[in-house]
């Protein structure tokens, strides 16, 4: 539900709204126009650049309450993935994500791929119902919002081979072997599977894995540590025909959070319907603003005066 630039500035400057100071990352690396703001073995450091030195350089100079309830994050896509990152990793720095249509949240739905259980990236088994494989399917990586599919893995694979070797595309895959992969014999990032024939290579999975980039995996595994950090802090939004899939690691990762204990995540997951793609937001940009500076108000310690920058 987006609004025109002029309708968003009359609300951020409307006499009432909450008075917030948004701040957008620009990191582009060699592979990539975005760095994932995680340290990674291809990229180097960036998760410690925006940590460590970009976000403490921003609340130095301008007024800004250096608190974690008074930081919330957003972001879509590769931002939704990012969003949801920074806030899962670094549970007691920040108040709260709204993450919308994130990059895969669970790798056993990278799109169509389950990393971990399947052999090959291009193909999927055809199976009869008695178990018996009849043959194979072409697996997709693009549909639209009514289903229909638009090109496969295999094709954008193919795609990223002509426009740069060794990992150097720009685009998607890419991208991601360069962010959550290990580097490879020769100095680029290892693939996940062979350009070639979409064979997948299970110990790049299991690095991307174990070095903590698979956000559901992480979470399951380090819940008893974070998840007091966490409760009330998780917000989902993703439409239900996500354009590249997305919408279906958003579920296995719900699975886990819904079910959650010691404690409950109390978070929220809100799924567009019917035929949402790709970049389904279900209200305007200022109102989001709002539901994020009243989390923000209710979460201030005593002491703390929101009527300083939230005059409602």
């Amino acid at each position: 539900m987006p609004e025109t630039p002029a309708e968003f500035y009359q609300a951020w400057t409307s006499d009432d709204f909450p008075r917030l100071i948004a701040v957008t990352f620009q990191h582009p690396t060699p592979y990539f126009d975005d760095s994932y703001a995680v340290n990674s073995a291809n990229n180097g450091p960036y998760g410690d650049a925006v940590m460590q030195e970009l976000i403490p350089a921003i609340e130095t100079r301008f007024r800004i309450i250096r608190k974690p309830y008074a930081r919330v994050l957003t972001g879509g896509s590769t931002g939704g993935w990012e969003s949801l990152a920074l806030q899962v990793y670094h549970p007691d720095f920040f108040g709260g994500t709204w993450t919308f249509y994130p990059d895969p949240a669970d790798f056993r739905r990278w799109g169509l791929i389950n990393i971990y259980d399947d052999d090959n990236a291009f193909t999927t088994p055809l199976r009869t119902r008695a178990g018996i494989t009849v043959g194979s399917a072409e697996r997709y990586l693009l549909r639209g919002h009514d289903g229909q599919p638009f090109f496969t893995i295999q094709q954008s694979t193919r795609l990223e081979s002509v426009l740069g070797s060794k990992g150097r595309s720009g685009r998607q895959q890419n991208a991601w072997e360069a962010v959550y992969g290990p580097v490879g014999e020769d100095g680029y990032p290892k693939p996940l599977w062979d350009p070639n024939t979409g064979k997948i290579d299970h110990s790049v999975a299991a690095s991307m894995k174990t070095r903590g980039y698979d956000l559901r995996y992480y979470l399951e595994t380090n819940w008893a540590r974070i998840g007091p950090e966490l409760v009330g802090k998780l917000h989902l939004i993703c439409g239900d025909m996500d354009d590249w899939y997305l919408n279906l690691g958003v579920y296995l990762l719900e699975d886990f959070l819904a079910n959650s204990s010691n404690p409950y995540y109390a978070g929220s997951f809100e799924y567009g319907r019917p035929m949402k793609g790709h970049g389904w937001q279900p209200t305007t940009n200022p109102a989001l603003i709002k539901r994020m500076a009243e989390q923000i108000r209710g979460s201030a310690p005593p002491g703390d005066n929101p009527k300083m920058w939230h005059y409602k």
